[in-house]
């Protein structure tokens, strides 16, 4: 064990360069860090919410919402299927939660619901019957279509899901490091943004569903007519933010829906200058846009975002090219957020904003004032102990610490890790830990002398004995710190990041570094007694 292998000189010469120049950056000011030399690194610690400041906000999924467009979408689907059937019907409307149609003909209702089945009924596993949707007989011609409660649960968790993954995309966009997106019960998303000093902003981003829908404009009858509740079947009249008109009458059906986007961009007109988003299709996008622009020129389509017409021009030709642009009354920064939530995707179901709070810098600043003071105190204490329970040993114990607090902070730069309070904390126990290491070292080393082994046997069977308690005791660790950072959340995982980095580091630090010190000191001196004896 106190044999000096290459490979262990090299290991301690290496793991201190690189907790040196790993830790540095975070010690100098951003001009400076800025003007080191290509090779150096530059990468600093990212500081959580308790730490730096920004925003945390708690937000509900509407899946009532949800219901209400599943069931709006099958009303439509209901009535093109029915349509394409030539099957006659009337009183098409949702009632009390699900979908009612009535068949002119009573003798085509079990032509209907097989026809029914076949296009909207889809596979639903673990759904009574295998279907998402129930569709059921009431004779005389009435047909009713219902969702499948274990289906809308089942597509209520999928609808947080991918929420999470659209806020965090949209969040990255926002250039907000390390934030922290987790689901909290059933429908419920925590959203932490450290740094993020404009919450309200970030509150505009991530909560707006970001719908976008092309959908024709239905001019079969006026606007006057229309807002007096004459309404064409497939119709509907919406807001419009276009500056023109407040209101506008579109065709239910979209022709082509923000899913097929695959890039949009803030930019700006090349005639009149104002700010605008350009966008691009994926290729079934530009196939159906160029359909759908090449048979209705001279006619209106509407750019519908969230149930708002936010632009309706005339089409003066075929768009083949697969993108465009939409113009209204933006700013730079709104038509850049609009950008940025086109290309996160939008949101299955809008979000309810349940809690709002938001962390001062100033408070940050106590709280990165408070962590250092303790981690120093604590440091120092621990330090005053050591050297003072075992002389010099303690002393090559105390520059193991000082490595081992270096290995920790360089490891969490270069991994671009989150700081946390709780991480502090994580880190002045693993000091203690660590020591920890070297008292069960030193007292076997001692053990190992009284019993009257020579000084070299004594370093040697105190290291090797006391090894084995200092696996077991840190792999126990390293257990627990795992098992916290796979199921807890925010600060437990700060925690449990930086207690499983310092467990590593420690065993490293407290068994190679001091034997290397001591094994140095010991081939100098050549001792006929150990100082800790």
């Amino acid at each position: 064990m106190m044999n000096l292998s290459r490979w262990k000189v090299i290991a301690v010469v290496l793991s201190a360069i690189f907790g040196v120049l790993f830790t540095l950056p975070n010690l100098l000011p951003a001009d400076v860090r800025d003007s080191l030399p290509g090779f150096m690194p530059k990468q600093t610690l990212n500081l959580g919410l308790d730490l730096q400041g920004g925003s945390h906000l708690l937000l509900e999924v509407d899946t009532a919402a949800l219901k209400r467009e599943r069931l709006t979408n099958l009303v439509e689907d209901t009535r093109t299927t029915l349509r394409e059937a030539q099957i006659p019907f009337a009183e098409l409307r949702e009632v009390n939660g699900e979908v009612s149609v009535l068949i002119n003909d009573p003798a085509q209702a079990n032509t209907a619901v097989n026809k029914l089945r076949a296009s909207v009924a889809g596979v639903a596993p673990g759904a009574p019957g295998g279907r998402e949707i129930s569709i059921s007989n009431d004779g005389g011609g009435r047909i009713r279509l219902s969702l499948s409660q274990d289906a809308m649960t089942a597509e209520a968790g999928r609808a947080v899901d991918q929420s999470i993954e659209i806020l965090r995309r949209r969040i990255d966009e926002l250039g907000t490091k390390e934030p922290t997106i987790v689901r909290q019960g059933v429908d419920r998303i925590v959203v932490q943004a450290p740094g993020e000093s404009d919450p309200q902003r970030l509150r505009d981003v991530i909560g707006q569903t970001a719908k976008l829908t092309f959908q024709m404009v239905d001019e079969s009858v006026s606007l006057e007519e229309a807002a007096a509740g004459r309404v064409p079947p497939g119709s509907e009249l919406l807001p419009s933010e276009d500056g023109y008109t407040s209101m506008v009458l579109v065709k239910k059906r979209a022709l082509v829906t923000g899913e097929m986007l695959t890039d949009a961009q803030q930019s700006f007109d090349q005639q009149s200058g104002q700010p605008v988003v350009s966008f691009r299709f994926n290729s079934q996008g530009a196939r159906r846009f160029g359909e759908a622009t090449a048979v209705n020129i001279g006619k209106r389509f509407a750019i519908v975002l969230d149930g708002k017409v936010i632009s309706a021009p005339v089409i003066q030709s075929a768009i083949t090219g697969g993108s465009g642009q939409i113009s209204g009354s933006f700013t730079p920064q709104s038509a850049n957020d609009l950008a940025i939530l086109l290309r996160a995707g939008a949101l299955p179901a809008p979000l309810k904003v349940e809690q709002q709070s938001t962390v001062g810098a100033e408070l940050g600043a106590d709280a990165v004032k408070a962590g250092v003071i303790s981690l120093a105190i604590g440091g120092v204490a621990i330090i005053i102990f050591i050297i003072l329970a075992y002389g010099l040993f303690g002393v090559f114990a105390a520059i193991a610490l000082v490595v081992n607090v270096l290995l920790i902070l360089g490891i969490m730069s270069f991994t671009q890790a989150t700081l946390t309070f709780p991480g502090i904390a994580g880190l002045i126990l693993t000091l203690a830990v660590a020591v920890d290491a070297n008292v069960l070292i030193y007292e076997r080393i001692r053990d190992e002398a009284h019993a009257g082994r020579s000084p070299i046997s004594a370093l040697e069977h105190g290291y090797s004995r006391a090894l084995v308690s200092i696996l077991d005791a840190n792999i126990t660790s390293a257990i627990s710190a795992l098992i916290m950072f796979q199921f807890g959340s925010g600060p437990i995982r700060g925690f449990a990041w930086t207690l499983l980095i310092g467990v590593v580091t420690s065993v490293f630090t407290a068994v190679v570094i001091t034997q290397v010190l001591i094994g140095l000191w010991f081939r100098v001196k050549r001792p006929k007694a150990l100082p800790i004896v």
